[in-house]
């Protein structure tokens, strides 16, 4: 059986913006556009079309402003200051709605949305556009923590505080620490505008912190297992136990240095395949007891593309031979589609419910 798939991590705008990719265009066209001038970011693997064709019906699609390199000018989606981030992401978020507008995707954020788009895609209806909750990834656009509300009405569901590095509201990737106070401010407003939080790239210290001080949903959108991968961008088994304990759900990234252990930018992926994507899913179901907790937070072509992600898939639309590994290793199909979208599905709706 193949099941409609949930991606919790994808960074559409940036594709756009950065890489100057047209996702609307088939994955042949713009692979052609790129032949003889390979982009630094790799192989494109993703487009709106290529989505469909692998039955990716929702994705969690990202808003992100990336801090300027210690040198130079900042470049297309990089930002000096706050203002310049708010303006990053503003863009991203005029980009979705444009797509939005054209007929390419619709953009959820209320429960009665939410399940009539996955009642479509249930369905096998005529009708299924991707269907997209914002994500913000690095929380620097949102230029005091009193935004948040607004950053909300605008349809921002879900923040994750940082990204790589430390900001002005907690410590990243790379960067030992916790929260700041503007950080746990943002928390308080977060929670009070219903807004999902996301601990991915959370230094481990803030992410406890967060735990600690959030009231709401929580989620991992692209987040792997330390105890498989070591580093800290990966999550310890201590960290997914304290977000099992909050009924958080993790999407597994499929970027191949968080897959493998001792894996380098350069080097050859044909030994990265997606049983490696299992084996962190597995890990998250061992810890949790169950499938309840585990998802897919692909990250396909955020800032790499084939030639790092795993060797046995070309492309986005290859994720359904995930759901085939999953099913050779004994997962019922209930479970299989708990991994595919149910499990995305149920924090959406515990995190919108009326």
């Amino acid at each position: 059986m193949t099941f409609w798939i949930c991606d919790g991590h994808q960074d559409l705008s940036l594709n756009h913006h950065r890489y100057g990719r047209d996702i609307t265009r088939d994955l042949a066209a713009i692979r052609a556009a790129e032949r003889g001038a390979r982009p630094p970011w790799g192989t494109a693997t993703v487009s709106l079309p290529e989505m469909r064709r692998g039955h990716v019906g929702m994705a969690f699609v990202t808003l992100l402003a990336m801090p300027r390199p210690t040198e130079g000018p900042p470049g297309e989606c990089e930002y000096a200051a706050p203002e310049q981030a708010y303006a990053i992401a503003m863009r991203d978020l005029d980009y979705y709605r444009r797509l939005e507008d054209a007929g390419h995707l619709r953009i959820l954020g209320e429960q009665a949305a939410l399940d009539a788009h996955a009642a479509q895609w249930d369905a096998g209806a005529a009708d299924r556009r991707l269907g997209v909750v914002l994500l913000m990834e690095g929380a620097e656009p949102i230029r005091a923590p009193a935004e948040a509300a607004e950053w909300r009405e605008r349809g921002l569901r879900i923040v994750g505080p940082a990204w790589f590095g430390e900001n002005r509201y907690a410590h990243g990737t790379g960067t030992p620490g916790g929260l700041t106070d503007l950080g746990r401010e943002l928390l308080e407003e977060m929670g009070r505008a219903g807004l999902i939080l996301d601990v991915s790239h959370l230094a481990e210290t803030a992410c406890f912190e967060a735990l600690d001080l959030f009231d709401g949903t929580i989620i991992a959108s692209h987040s792997n297992a330390r105890a498989r991968v070591p580093g800290d961008r990966q999550l310890s088994d201590g960290m997914i136990r304290a977000l099992l304990r909050r009924d958080a759900v993790i999407g597994i990234a499929f970027d191949a240095w968080m897959l493998v252990p001792g894996w380098r930018h350069g080097q050859s992926n044909a030994k990265v395949k997606l049983a490696a994507v299992a084996d962190h899913i597995d890990h998250v179901c061992q810890l949790a007891g169950d499938a309840n907790h585990a998802a897919i937070g692909s990250d396909l072509d955020g800032g790499f593309g084939r030639e790092q992600c795993p060797a046995d898939i070309d492309s986005i639309a290859d994720l359904p031979r995930l759901l085939d590994v999953l099913s050779a290793r004994g997962y019922p199909d209930d479970d299989i589609r708990a991994v595919a979208h149910g499990n995305w599905l149920g924090v959406l709706r515990r995190a919108w419910q009326p």
